[in-house]
């Protein structure tokens, strides 16, 4: 896919890229002159000529305006080609509402917009129940900063995860030095928040540590969180937990913790790596509740070979819990996964080996389809959503909550209304300026390069957050 605006071309590319295939055809953009048509050829034939209606706009809108029409002319290409039409049309982004916040702040209704690019009535319906659940979470204040602690440790790693971590019997070495690392951040980044709205430590596993190990890390934090903010340990695998630890988490004001359940189907965790049973996620639930903690479930829909009977079985398992939050992410595979790397993605029950095919995108909605419906009748309410590169079925992770239990932290996040100031390897930082722009300053993502230049970032972060 080439285009004769070079910014383009990205953009073009995850277009291109939601459709199994198109990255083989010789593809070309050309904006004319003017700005007022887009031109798309394929192998040196024009196939589409689309009006733009970018004609006296300049600046960031004149931007925005043309990019949208080019992906929309490319992706009705595309989707007439092969006959499929996605969830999310010619929308690619991460943050779907943040551009029907955009269209909401200048006095226009999103859906509009929405139905042009090609989006479902389900999810632009979708899109609506999140802002309305956002409401009375969402807050926008210069000097607004949510502190993120990142600690890279598992006991063993996911086929589906493509993040830096590694099981703690290689990494522990790393401990000692990271924990110290870790702990000069965190002292030097207490002198740079203004208005704490939330702290989230998060993983890896934190609760792979050890209870002192642990201790060190709340210890860190507590001169920082004055203020009873929200504050979440992303306790993690349920054959980690033990009541040392959620004691530990009670004594120092965590008001949120996660059991990352993903599935309660124990083949399909044998499957992915996990080293649980579902058994061991109830008893997790079950260690928890004498504590005063709001409860995050995680879930993920089209895990390897996993059945719809499985996953309508994990969706009603989690309800029965009854936690405060339920996410429900779409198997989404990068590069680093191994399950990525090995293409081990099968629609068969108990598949072990051969050839392998994409889960359906048929059997994938009746699932995302199911999740709604089911946590709708539960009580939940969206409350946000985001979407990635390289996910099954073009679909997207939302955050269900329970009335007046919405994550702050997530809502911050994923609307990026708050400064992120993030400690540790593989955290990203994000400074938001009053004017809308963001500046991002990522530490590296192994920890041994982390330590070495865990002081220069301290340094870094100074500059970016004075």
């Amino acid at each position: 896919m080439i285009s004769n605006v070079e910014r383009m071309q990205p953009e073009l590319m995850d277009v291109v890229r939601l459709f199994p295939g198109a990255e083989e055809l010789d593809l070309a953009h050309e904006l004319t002159e003017d700005g007022g048509r887009h031109l798309l050829f394929e192998g040196g034939v024009l196939v589409s000529d689309t009006p733009s209606e970018a004609k006296g706009l300049s600046g960031n809108e004149y931007k925005s305006l043309i990019k949208r029409e080019a992906k929309l002319a490319l992706y009705r290409f595309l989707s007439e080609k092969y006959k499929r039409e996605l969830p999310w049309g010619s929308l690619t982004g991460i943050r779907p509402t943040r551009l029907a916040y955009r269209e909401l702040e200048r006095g226009a209704d999103f859906r509009p917009l929405f139905r042009k690019m090609g989006v479902s009535k389900e999810n632009i319906e979708l899109t609506a129940r999140v802002i309305q659940g956002q409401k009375g979470v969402l807050e926008k204040g210069e000097g607004n900063v949510d502190l993120f602690l990142s600690l890279p440790f598992c006991p063993s790693k996911c086929v589906y995860c493509s993040f830096i971590t590694a099981p703690i019997a290689g990494t522990r070495r790393f401990l000692p030095a990271y924990l110290d690392a870790l702990s000069r951040e965190t002292e030097a980044a207490g002198r740079l928040i203004k208005r704490l709205r939330s702290v989230y430590i998060g993983g890896g596993t934190p609760f792979v540590l050890e209870p002192e190990e642990l201790r060190r890390v709340l210890s860190a934090v507590a001169p920082i969180r004055t203020n009873g903010c929200e504050y979440t340990v992303e306790a993690g695998r349920p054959d980690v937990f033990t009541p040392e630890k959620l004691d530990l988490c009670a004594e120092f004001g965590v008001t949120r913790i996660c059991i990352n359940a993903q599935s309660f189907s124990d083949r399909t965790l044998g499957a992915i790596g996990r080293k649980h049973t579902a058994e061991e996620v109830y008893r997790a639930f079950e260690m928890a509740k004498p504590y005063p903690f709001d409860v995050n479930c995680d879930l993920i829909a089209g895990l390897t070979g996993e059945s719809l009977e499985e996953f309508r079985a994990s969706v009603d398992a989690a309800i029965s819990l009854s936690p405060a939050n339920i996410t429900v992410h779409t198997l989404c595979l990068k590069r680093g996964a191994r399950l990525k790397e090995e293409h081990f993605l099968s629609q068969a029950p108990g598949r072990t080996g051969g050839a392998v095919v994409p889960l359906g995108d048929e059997l994938l909605g009746e699932m995302i389809s199911y999740s709604r419906r089911t946590l709708t009748e539960a009580g939940y309410e969206p409350y946000y959503l985001y979407r990635q590169k390289y996910m099954a079925g073009a679909h997207e992770n939302v955050g269900w909550t329970k009335p007046k239990k919405a994550c702050v932290y997530n809502v911050d996040v994923m609307e990026e209304t708050a400064d992120n100031l993030a400690l540790g390897a593989n955290a990203v930082s994000k400074r938001v300026f009053p004017n809308g722009r963001i500046e991002r300053l990522g530490s590296p993502k192994d920890v041994p390069t982390y330590l070495e230049k865990a002081d220069a970032l301290i340094s870094e972060k100074n500059a970016l957050f004075a």
